[in-house]
């Protein structure tokens, strides 16, 4: 694959995963180590019912899988716990999504789990091995590091909210959250895509010129609108109507969950190279949403920009 930053090989694509209707959340499982399971301010335990949810949290901070089995390999359960701790310290920089193979092993099945334990980074929907066995937390920690430097250097730099245990974040290490954007935030955590549009919507009203909450919005209409498509049949629609600017957008939404950001955006451009009128002017729209999704000042949207004034002139 070409796109960057998410091509790392052996990345699993958890775009196909379907968000079930919502249920009580599920307890830890016997023996599950303190600190795991979900117990830490930005650490949660993954279920058949929550985890397209949680993991759609990926599209906004990184968010780092541990799956591990107390019964078979004990040493990965401590480094579950040294992994809920790390979340704590690293105040947001990334969520924690366990899976106990013992208690939920249908789920890492879904999850097409290799072998235990895995510790694995998800962003934008998919899923990259990054470990294959259980170090001690100070190699976890600089293992972390590194990796959030890198996505860093993407201009990967967003922070989740606290689970429970914590007061929201509001200034770590000089950066300010604005408090104004905690209830869209809140509201994508919880899986409620309309409230988060709602919410980013009336940020946009109050001061047009807020481009992270335009940024927002437009990342919160594509999950919404997204949300129980059926992708398949989406893209057989796409193959088979390459001039329906519907069709078309909607494989480039779908393209954009996979985090095939580039190909979406060369599937637009295309479009708006063979269309013409309003039909040329509503795709032209729609790949505008899409760079604020991924924000303006990332490479592949500056590029995006060039082809599009070329399509057009």
């Amino acid at each position: 694959m070409s796109q960057q930053p998410f091509s790392r090989p052996g990345a699993v694509d958890l775009s196909a995963l379907k968000r079930p209707a919502p249920s009580a959340p599920t307890a830890p499982g016997p023996g599950a180590p303190a600190g795991a399971g979900g117990s830490g301010a930005y650490a949660v335990t993954l279920t058949e019912q929550n985890v397209a949810a949680e993991l759609e949290a990926s599209l906004t901070a990184p968010v780092l899988l541990v799956v591990y089995s107390p019964s078979r390999a004990p040493a990965s359960a401590d480094m579950a716990a040294d992994l809920a701790l790390l979340a704590d310290e690293f105040a947001g920089r990334f969520l924690l999504g366990t899976v106990d193979v013992d208690t939920s092993p249908q789920l890492a099945q879904m999850l097409q789990v290799p072998s235990v334990p895995l510790v694995a980074l998800v962003v934008q929907g998919r899923m990259m091995p990054l470990l294959q066995d259980a170090p001690p937390i100070d190699d976890l920690r600089q293992v972390i590091t590194q990796v959030l430097e890198q996505m860093a250097t993407q201009g990967i730099t967003g922070r989740h909210q606290p689970r429970s245990g914590a007061a929201p974040v509001d200034a770590v290490e000089g950066e300010v959250v604005d408090p104004r954007y905690a209830p869209a935030q809140e509201a994508l955590a919880a899986g409620d895509l309309a409230g988060a549009v709602a919410a980013y919507q009336a940020l946009v009203d109050a001061n047009p010129a807020d481009t992270e909450a335009a940024g927002g919005l437009a990342m919160a209409t594509l999950l919404h609108r997204t949300a129980d498509v059926d992708a398949a049949a989406a893209r057989a629609a796409g193959a088979e109507h390459r001039d329906d600017v519907d069709a078309q957008t909607l494989v480039a939404d779908l393209d954009m969950l996979g985090g095939h950001v580039e190909d979406a955006f060369t599937r637009l451009i295309d479009l708006v190279r063979r269309t013409s009128g309003a039909e040329r002017d509503a795709a032209r729209t729609h790949l505008i949403g899409l760079f604020a999704a991924v924000g303006n000042d990332d490479p592949r949207v500056l590029k995006g920009r060039q082809l599009l004034a070329s399509a057009l002139f």
